[in-house]
């Protein structure tokens, strides 16, 4: 069980990350911190520069805690938080990812509650530092917690669409 929460942490909590780089940096096909800003707008969002950094922060501490095992239900709770605001992007798109829905971004939030319930494992910084197993309190409220703060980001950050955004011939966001 131990090695399985092992790999499931390092190839979610590294993939989590690595968005997060893509969203400030050029590195992983990133596109810069201007480009990523741009996303954000084309995606709806205000706040500029500092949402996608917020955003790109948030990722990259959020999956490397992930990935350590390092206070897992708040590393869990922040990518649920962050993974939610990009469902909600893709989620007029549908489910499947080949349409660029909601798929992916559905995954690593089931991904992150099962590591909020189950804890990191044996090979994790929680477990060296012993503040594990955490208590089932803190699991749920990290569960009930993430979500929702990428709901009402999303909520608070999302912005009517310009006149040349709601032009017919203007290409879709995303």
């Amino acid at each position: 069980m131990d090695a399985g929460l092992l790999i499931l942490r390092l190839v979610a909590g590294l993939l989590i990350a690595g968005h997060g780089v893509q969203k400030v940096s050029f590195r992983l096909g990133g596109h810069g911190l201007a480009g990523g800003t741009e996303e954000f707008r084309n995606d709806g969002f205000r706040g500029g520069r500092l949402t996608a950094v917020v955003a790109g922060a948030s990722q990259i501490g959020a999956g490397l805690f992930l990935t350590a095992g390092l206070l897992t239900p708040l590393a869990a709770m922040a990518a649920m938080g962050v993974m939610t605001v990009a469902g909600t992007v893709k989620r007029p798109k549908g489910l499947w990812v080949q349409n660029d829905g909601y798929e992916y971004p559905l995954v690593l939030v089931v991904v992150s509650v099962a590591l909020a319930l189950t804890g990191p494992g044996r090979w994790s910084l929680d477990r060296a530092l012993g503040i594990t197993p955490w208590p089932v309190w803190i699991a749920v409220a990290a569960i009930v917690i993430g979500p929702a703060s990428g709901l009402l980001t999303r909520l608070v950050l999302h912005r009517a669409p310009t006149a040349v955004e709601r032009k017919p011939d203007a290409q879709p966001a995303g």
